[in-house]
């Protein structure tokens, strides 16, 4: 079984979200840093971020000239903070080596900072219109269900969904870049995770619900929890020296996370790993690029 394109097109074109990255006048550069921030995050929380950051680094080499610590107080609650350590890091190769323009083939995406395989083919297609297939856990999903007749996608494996995906792709290149997206927003809003609404699905077939809709038989994904973990810790931490504008003693780091002192120790040792924090030689802490001399060693602290 596959997927019909034109009824799929069709849909996106009547029900597609009005996503900011998806408007005209967007360039590549923009695309690349609604893709980077849209990992792991929901759209609702990315769009506003999205739109400062388009208004304060509408190109890669205004973010360059600005420090690791703009970019990381910038980046605000959106998580995963070394994606923004890595977007720097990508806005300087731009700059220097690519003209300040994000190239649009593959393979030279892929040789950028923090750009991997779902990325690269996001920004070909979306930014350039590219024909080459562009697979995230929504498209896995609906690829499982309307080809495969399963309830749920199994382990991810680059070259598998790259090739299902591929067969399905119309020939034209315009029509392949819109049939990605409209697969993508089809398992974003309709065919879900956890309730797909099908009697709302564009695709006149689907191997899933013609097999009865059968429940998955193999073991689930577990949900990561977010209350508690070293995650939740790194992230206060992060917010204190975001909202400082100059280098904090460790004595309001601790004043964070005082159920588990060694919690939140381990917690700071690996953003210092990490390079998201600095510690200057007075033992002060800071985000990382506002330290003057810094050591990654985590000082012990005296209260």
């Amino acid at each position: 079984m596959t997927v019909d394109s034109s009824a799929l097109i069709r849909w996106y074109g009547d029900q597609a979200r009005d996503l900011p990255w998806r408007r005209e006048g967007v360039t590549a550069w923009h695309i690349l840093m609604s893709e980077i921030m849209l990992q792991q995050t929901p759209v609702v929380r990315v769009a506003p971020i999205w739109e400062e950051w388009v208004r304060r680094w509408p190109v890669p080499s205004l973010m360059a000239a600005s420090s690791q610590a703009d970019v990381l107080r910038a980046w605000g609650k959106l998580g995963y903070p070394r994606r923004a350590l890595r977007l720097h890091q990508c806005a300087g190769v731009l700059a220097t080596e690519h003209g300040d323009v994000v190239p649009s083939d593959v393979d030279t995406l892929l040789g950028l900072p923090g750009i991997g395989a779902y990325t690269a083919r996001a920004v070909a297609c979306f930014a350039y219109g590219q024909r080459v297939p562009v697979v995230d856990t929504n498209v896995r999903r609906v690829v499982a269900r309307a080809v495969h007749g399963n309830a749920e996608p199994g382990n991810p494996s680059t070259v598998r969904d790259l090739a299902d995906v591929s067969t399905l792709l119309p020939r034209t290149r315009a029509r392949a870049a819109t049939f990605s997206a409209a697969l993508m927003e089809l398992g974003a809003t309709i065919c879900t995770a956890r309730s797909p609404e099908c009697s709302r699905c564009p695709l006149p077939s689907c191997a899933w619900v013609d097999a009865g809709r059968p429940a998955h038989t193999g073991e689930r994904r577990k949900v990561q929890k977010f209350a508690g973990t070293d995650r939740q810790v790194r992230g206060k931490l992060m917010a204190v020296l975001r909202d400082s504008s100059s280098p904090v003693e460790r004595v309001r780091l601790d004043q964070v996370w005082l159920d588990d002192p060694g919690q939140r120790d381990r917690a700071l040792h690996s953003l210092l790993i990490d390079g998201l924090v600095e510690q200057t030689d007075d033992g002060l802490f800071a985000l990382a690029g506002e330290g003057t001399s810094v050591s990654c060693q985590v000082r012990e602290s005296n209260a």
